[in-house]
């Protein structure tokens, strides 16, 4: 490996495949907590137990905080790496454009 400034021309692959990875779960998660929230409120409205159906919302509700934490968690991560003045100061002098990018 090479300098700091061409190392996100060097890792490009890396991280266009990492970006991928998450864009995948991006849309995954959403749709498992979805699938697995009808299933839980089906099984529990055919059970017609009160308890289990609040208990299917609350277990639904969890996972959908969690989806949403772990669908921002990226943004977030680059959103604070951004307000740190010294990791500014390294973008100007590296190749982040590119890392950016993927």
């Amino acid at each position: 490996m090479g300098s700091l400034s061409s190392l996100c021309t060097e890792a490009k692959d890396i991280l266009a495949f990492a970006g991928w990875i998450l864009t995948f779960f991006k849309i995954a998660i959403p749709l498992l907590i979805i699938g697995l929230g009808m299933f839980d409120f089906g099984k529990a409205v055919v059970s017609s137990k009160d308890d289990e159906i609040k208990k299917s919302a609350k277990t639904l509700m969890y996972r959908a905080i969690a989806g949403v934490v772990i669908c921002f968690v990226p943004s977030l991560v680059v959103w604070l790496f951004d307000t740190i003045n010294d990791f500014k100061t390294a973008a100007n002098k590296a190749d982040f454009d590119t890392c950016r990018k993927c």
